[in-house]
């Protein structure tokens, strides 16, 4: 008789909780299933929420130098240990981890150990991260409620009783944007993606491993009943998707939106004759991470050598192919759910039929954009020119590799680009960068040949987790 298959329970504010209604995990390749995972519904977790105290007080007891010390140990057994897998007696080691989340999610080892290093030097470098949250503020003023720093008086009071997480499936990584909450002391609740249960699970097994309280995890695999449950509960929130899932909760200020990111490059007319030396950086900036992160480059707007910088771009991505999940030099992810790649297809395809675009990869991929490879369906990178930014392809971005390349003046290029999570602006002029610098709609930016995938961990990155989750206030104390 063959073992049972790995059980993922809800956890219930760190009580196990197996639930009659189960799905199945599978092998994007294979469709054979790897585990089941508990589902709640929305009334359970109506009645969880409504008793979150004993959660936040299990972590008030800490002081934020003692939790940022276990964070530093829940890095180390994430990156390196054997933990539990579910309720039924199953464990997993980092390289189980890494193969079932290869194989469910699609992306490469190679991949998932890159988004693993992230989630690792987030743990461990959380005075690094709080640092630049906070500017540079004393934490032990959380601990006593109230203090000096500054040469002035200081208190802050906690926004929320706890964090609600509606994550994703397609890149584990995100999940170091929640990170610093359990040092901040501020338990957390999570709906995982569907196919991606195994990093949110692996985390809080890590974090409890250490030393944190079990009873500040919630972990509700869930509907979208559920899902609003949590957004609109726990009093602050953090949710991900595309802008069909988030825009309901665009002007809601208790929740912070991780949705499309719109990165781009922009090239300045004192650097554009130039452009050769910046292909290998744009380049990586379109395709690495198989192209899923918000902070990939989808499109490059540049005020000439519009077609000859596509061209380029096509022939260094455009040969890419599908590889073996352990291949090192893997570059593509498949997908999950092959609707979502004939989706996109679909997408590529109805837009190139408008004039004015290109797929400039076509020649050079000497196959079809979506094919299917051992069993995995993948989408191979498409870098399409673009005459300007009024055409339905200029401003898209797409979970695989993919990028418009826009011709656009200069001067006319921060009237067009709209938002832009990530800009990377290669110029030296100080006239543009001082316009970049005061244009609003960009959250990061780079001044350079900088790839929009660069993360600096000293500076608040898709918002500031300190100032979303405690708020200070005046305080005057005569005793």
């Amino acid at each position: 008789m063959s073992d049972p298959l790995p059980h993922l329970p809800a956890l219930r504010l760190g009580r196990s909780y197996a639930s009659l209604d189960k799905i199945e995990v599978k092998d994007h390749r294979s469709g054979e299933t790897l585990a089941v995972v508990s589902q709640v519904n929305g009334g359970i977790l109506k009645r969880d929420l409504a008793k979150l105290g004993p959660s936040r007080a299990a972590l008030k007891k800490f002081t934020v130098a003692e939790l940022i010390e276990l964070s530093a140990k829940a890095g180390e057994l994430f990156l390196n240990g054997t933990l539990p897998l579910g309720d039924l007696g199953h464990t997993q080691s980092a390289a189980q981890y890494i193969e079932t989340l290869s194989l469910t999610s699609g992306l490469p080892h190679v991949m998932v150990k890159r988004n693993m290093a992230k989630i690792h030097y987030a743990l461990t470098h959380m005075p690094v991260v709080l640092n630049g949250l906070s500017r540079g503020l004393d934490f032990t003023i959380l601990d006593r409620g109230f203090g000096e720093q500054f040469g002035t008086k200081l208190s802050f009071f906690p926004t929320c009783q706890a964090l609600g997480l509606v994550m994703p499936s397609n890149s584990p990584a995100v999940n170091s944007l929640w990170l610093p909450a359990i040092a901040l002391k501020t338990p957390v609740i999570i709906k995982p993606g569907r196919e991606e249960p195994w990093t949110p699970f692996r985390l809080i097994q890590a974090f409890i491993a250490a030393g944190v309280p079990a009873e500040a995890f919630g972990f509700y695999p869930t509907d979208h009943e559920g899902a609003a449950t949590i957004l609109n509960t726990c009093g602050r929130a953090l949710i991900f998707g595309d802008k069909s899932t988030t825009q309901q909760y665009a002007n809601n200020p208790a929740i912070q939106i991780h949705g499309p990111g719109w990165s781009k490059f922009l090239i300045g007319e004192d650097q554009i004759e130039n452009w050769p030396d910046y292909i290998d950086v744009i380049a990586g900036a379109i395709s690495d991470n198989g192209g899923r992160s918000c902070i990939n480059a989808s499109a490059v707007v540049v005020p000439r050598y519009g077609a000859e910088i596509a061209d380029a771009l096509a022939q260094k991505l455009g040969p890419i192919q599908p590889s073996r999940p352990d291949d090192a030099d893997a570059r593509l992810s498949g997908f999950a759910n092959p609707k979502m790649a004939d989706f996109i297809e679909g997408q590529l395809e109805e837009g190139l039929k408008t004039p004015g675009a290109e797929d400039v990869t076509a020649k050079y991929r000497q196959g079809p954009r979506k094919l299917v490879f051992e069993g995995g369906t993948y989408l191979r990178p498409t870098i399409v020119r673009c005459d300007s930014f009024s055409h339905p392809l200029a401003n898209r971005e797409f979970l695989c590799p993919y990028a418009s390349v826009v011709t656009c003046p200069q001067s006319e290029m921060l009237a067009n680009i709209g938002y832009t999570l990530a800009c990377t602006a290669i110029t030296k002029d100080p006239a543009f960068i001082a316009d970049l610098e005061s244009y609003a709609h960009i959250e990061r930016l780079n001044i350079g040949p900088v790839s929009t995938m660069k993360i600096s961990w000293d500076q608040p990155h898709e918002g500031n987790m300190f100032e979303f989750l405690w708020q200070r206030r005046s305080i005057e104390r005569a005793w």
